[in-house]
């Protein structure tokens, strides 16, 4: 309820093969809705809830010995599947987050000096809680890279959140609820990202682009600025947004719809700038107001 523009990012990371980062408060629904868009695109669905002491087999597998055939056999962890839910993912340590990276960004996991390729709709959906600090393992800058969108999942406003008590009421949430029925099929989705190539992106709209890549490693409250991975992922959830509002071009605004997501999670401060209090969405509003926009 309320949260129209979080369900219009996490459709275009989905559009576009990005991995997408859920930030919220408890209490937010960041886990129904994972499942839930699961649910609506019919696709298997796995979930991995990190802690501490957990390992990388725990998530990409581990080799059994077979006593019956005497021979090692291959046990593939939760990552072998579509939609890949990894609940509170700076809640483990680094050794097993970066289990992910090779993952996120090839496609395919290295068990026993085999390349064991990951299903084609594969896509991660990590959540975080952007409050809680106490053992807790910040991402390292290479691994948010590899996410293309971090959204950031609010409290909903008073009219959706008085509709949320009245479905609550009406038992619509109660464990014996009907279960969302699927709306597309996987294949559907796959051929859905097939036709994101044929939206047009005009030459000025890429000198726009790269201006604003370019700009942002240069701005005085920028530390690091957007990576030549960042310019693509930009690109990539522009042409989704474009193609969900029903257009076969890209134009200013679907560039600017995406920025923020796009960069809130690269873009690195300065000291100087955090003392003062700026945001790094202050900054990517500056950003945006600074390039001029192509006619």
């Amino acid at each position: 309820m309320g949260q129209e523009m979080v369900i219009d990012q996490l459709l275009i990371a989905l559009l576009a093969e990005g991995h997408a980062l859920l930030e919220g408060v408890p209490g937010t629904a960041k886990t129904l809705l994972v499942k839930t868009l699961a649910k609506m695109i019919g696709a298997e669905f796995g979930r991995i809830q990190l802690t501490p002491d957990m390992l990388p087999s725990d998530i990409l597998g581990t080799s059994i010995y077979d006593l019956t055939t005497k021979t090692f056999a291959l046990k593939k962890g939760p990552i072998f599947t579509s939609l890949l839910l990894a609940d509170e993912i700076n809640r483990t340590a680094p050794k097993t987050q970066s289990a992910l990276l090779e993952a996120m960004e090839e496609r395919q996991v290295n068990l026993d000096g085999r390349s064991e390729k990951l299903p084609e709709l594969f896509m991660v959906i990590a959540t975080q809680n952007s409050i809680e600090f106490e053992g807790t393992y910040p991402l390292p800058e290479a691994q948010l890279d590899r996410f293309m969108l971090k959204i950031l999942i609010g409290y909903p406003g008073g009219d959706a959140e008085k509709r949320m008590l009245s479905n609550w009421q009406a038992r619509q949430y109660a464990r014996n609820a009907a279960e969302c029925e699927p709306v597309v099929t996987a294949a559907e989705i796959l051929s859905c990202r097939r036709q994101l190539k044929e939206v047009k992106v005009e030459e000025s709209l890429f000198n726009y682009l790269m201006q604003l890549v370019q700009k942002s490693r240069s701005l005085s409250d920028v530390q690091l600025g957007a990576s030549p991975r960042a310019a693509l992922y930009w690109l990539a959830a522009a042409k989704a947004h474009a193609a969900i509002e029903g257009r076969d071009f890209v134009t200013p605004d679907n560039i600017k719809f995406v920025a923020q997501p796009v960069l809130r999670h690269r873009l690195i401060l300065t000291p100087e700038s955090e003392l003062e209090g700026t945001t790094t969405g202050q900054v990517i509003s500056k950003l945006l107001g600074l390039v001029p926009v192509p006619r």
